[in-house]
C-alpha cells in the first residue's frame, strides 16, 4: 500500500481486470464489483453478449496484458489459444481474389474471449490483495471537496464503501458521466459515430480431420472495391474464426445493411458471399449454437480530458470512456494499454490530486488517438454513418474513394517489402499510428516502388488469385526477401 487503503474496480470485464492488475501494487485492497456471476470456466455471460463474436487479440495488448499479469500469454496458449501468422495461417481475399501466402512481421494469439477472460480471472485471482464480488449492481458514486470519496451499491441490500480511487470499466453504457453530473460537475463532450455496422455469428466445431485443401486455419472475405451491381453479401466482411476446442466462429458483417437472424438464414446467406470456400467450410463442420446478432457497434469517445473540472480519484478505463466499432479488433488491446499507463502513472504519483488526475488524462488522449483515428478512417466514409465526426457529403465521398484503394495499396505493397510489412504490423497492432507511419520516407518510398512496379506487370508476389477456387498454397515468401 502506498496511495490508499482501498481502490474500487466498477465492472469485471477485460478492461477492469486489467485495471484491478493495475492498482494492486499501490493499494492494499483492491475491491472489484461485477453485476454478474462469474462462471469457473470459459462461458458466456450476460454482461459480454459481444463474447460470442470473434476477438482477435492485438501485439499491443499482448504485451500490455502481460506487463500486468506476467505468463498471461503462456497461459492463454496452454489453455486452448492458437499462436499464428496471419500471412502464413489464413487465405486473405481482398481485392479482386486470393492474396498471396507468405512469411510477415505479424503474429497473433487466437482464441474466444471467454477464454481471454478466463485466463484473465486465473491471473487475478492469484493477487491476494484483490477481491471480486459478483451480483453486485453499483447504484452511485459518493463525493466531497471536489473528488470522489465511495461506491455505493446493492448485493443482498445496500451497502457503501470508502475508495480512495475509483476506476470505472462499467462499458458502453456507463452511468458514471451521469451521477457525476448529477453531483454537480459538467457532463464531458462526446465524439461519436455510428457507422450502423451489424455483424452476425454462429460457432462451429472443426471435423475431426480437415481436408486436405485446407493449409489455412483462418478465412478472411473483405468487401468487394467493385462499385458495379453485386449482390449485397459481397459487401459483407467474413471471417472463419479459429478458437480453443477445435472450434471456429463463423461470421459475417456489413455496414448500413440488414443481417439475417436466423440459422436457415444464415446458411442461404453465407453462399452469396464472394467465394463459396465460406459456405463449404461451414458445411463440413457441425454448428453447436444459434445464430448471434449484435447491432451496438457506434464509436463513442467521452473525452474527460477536455473537461477543465473533473472529479479526482477517477479514472475511466475501456468502453467506459472510448468504444470502437468491434470489426477493428481495438476494444481489448485499447483497454488493457489504458491499464498499463494507469499503472506506470501510479508508480510516479506521490499524491492522487489534479494534477495526477490532468497528467493522466493527457497521456490517455494520446493513446487512445491512435485506434480512434483508424476507426475514422474507413468508417467516415459510409454514408449511412451518423454522429458528430460525420463529415460533409463531398468530404464523405472523397474518403470513400480513396480509403479502400489506399488500404489495398498499403497490404499489397506490404506483400512485397519488408519495411512496409513491418511498420503495417505496428499500425494494426497499435503500436503507430498511421499518420506516422505514411510520414516515413521509407515507406513512401516502399508504397510508390510499389506502384510503379504494380503499373509495370512487374509483381514480385502475385495476387488476385481466382476466389472461385481454392486459394492457392504456395509460400512465396522467397519472393519477399529478393525485395531487401
Amino acid at each position: 500500500m502506498r496511495l490508499g487503503k482501498t481502490a474500487v474496480v466498477l465492472g469485471g470485464s477485460a478492461a477492469g481486470l486489467c485495471a484491478a492488475g493495475a492498482l494492486a501494487p499501490y493499494f492494499g485492497r483492491v475491491l472489484v464489483l461485477e453485476r454478474d456471476e462469474l462462471p469457473d470456466g470459459a462461458e458466456h455471460r450476460r454482461g459480454v453478449p459481444q463474447s460470442k463474436h470473434p476477438h482477435f487479440l492485438l501485439n499491443s495488448g499482448r504485451r500490455a496484458i502481460g506487463a500486468l499479469f506476467p505468463g498471461f500469454e503462456d497461459d492463454l496458449i496452454a489453455a486452448g489459444g492458437l499462436l499464428l501468422m496471419p500471412s502464413m495461417d489464413a487465405a486473405y481475399l481482398d481485392g479482386a481474389g486470393w492474396s498471396a501466402r507468405k512469411r510477415s512481421a505479424m503474429t497473433m494469439i487466437y482464441g474466444s474471449r471467454i477464454l481471454i477472460e478466463r485466463v484473465l480471472r486465473d491471473k487475478v485471482r492469484e493477487l491476494a490483495n484483490v477481491v471480486v464480488r459478483e451480483g453486485v449492481a453499483v447504484r452511485g458514486l459518493t463525493t466531497a471537496d471536489g473528488e470522489v470519496t465511495g461506491v455505493r451499491f446493492t448485493a443482498d441490500g445496500d451497502e457503501h464503501v470508502d475508495a480512495d480511487f475509483v476506476v470505472d470499466a462499467m462499458g458502453r453504457g456507463s452511468p458514471v458521466s451521469g451521477w457525476l453530473a448529477a453531483a454537480g460537475w459538467p457532463e464531458p463532450p462526446v465524439r461519436t459515430l455510428d457507422a450502423k455496422v451489424t455483424y452476425i455469428s454462429r460457432w462451429y466445431d472443426l471435423p475431426a480431420e480437415r481436408p486436405a485443401s485446407w493449409w489455412w486455419r483462418h478465412l478472411v472475405i473483405m468487401p468487394t472495391p467493385d462499385k458495379g451491381e453485386h449482390p449485397a453479401e459481397h459487401e459483407f466482411l467474413v471471417n472463419f474464426f479459429p478458437i480453443e476446442g477445435n472450434r471456429v466462429i463463423a461470421c459475417m458483417g456489413s455496414w448500413g445493411l440488414e443481417m439475417p437472424s436466423t440459422t436457415d438464414a444464415f446458411a442461404e446467406t453465407a453462399r452469396r458471399v464472394r467465394t463459396p470456400l465460406f459456405a463449404d467450410a461451414m458445411d463440413r463442420c457441425e454448428p453447436v449454437s444459434p445464430v448471434h446478432l449484435t447491432r451496438s457497434t457506434g464509436n463513442k469517445w467521452r473525452r474527460y480530458d477536455r473537461l477543465r473540472t473533473r472529479a479526482r480519484r477517477l479514472v475511466f478505463v475501456g468502453d467506459s470512456i472510448c468504444a470502437f466499432n468491434p470489426f477493428y479488433a481495438q476494444g481489448i488491446s485499447s483497454a488493457s494499454a489504458s491499464a498499463l499507463l494507469l499503472r506506470e502513472h501510479l508508480s510516479r504519483a506521490e499524491r492522487l490530486d489534479a494534477k495526477f488526475s490532468s497528467r493522466f488524462f493527457a497521456a490517455q488522449r494520446g493513446l487512445l488517438r491512435v485506434p480512434w483515428r483508424l476507426a475514422m478512417a474507413r468508417d467516415q466514409g459510409y454514408a449511412c454513418a451518423v454522429g458528430t465526426e460525420q463529415l460533409p457529403e463531398w468530404r464523405r465521398r472523397l474518403v470513400a474513394a480513396v480509403s479502400a484503394p489506399a488500404f489495398s495499396l498499403v497490404v499489397g505493397a506490404a506483400r512485397e517489402d519488408e519495411v512496409v510489412d513491418e511498420h503495417f504490423a505496428k499500425v494494426f497492432n497499435l503500436d503507430e499510428s498511421l499518420g506516422r507511419m505514411l510520414r516515413n520516407p521509407r515507406v513512401l518510398a516502399g508504397l510508390v516502388r510499389y506502384r510503379v512496379r504494380a503499373a509495370l506487370g512487374r509483381h514480385r508476389v502475385p495476387s488476385g488469385f481466382d476466389p472461385q477456387a481454392e486459394p492457392p498454397a504456395t509460400d512465396y515468401s522467397t519472393a519477399t526477401a529478393a525485395a531487401r
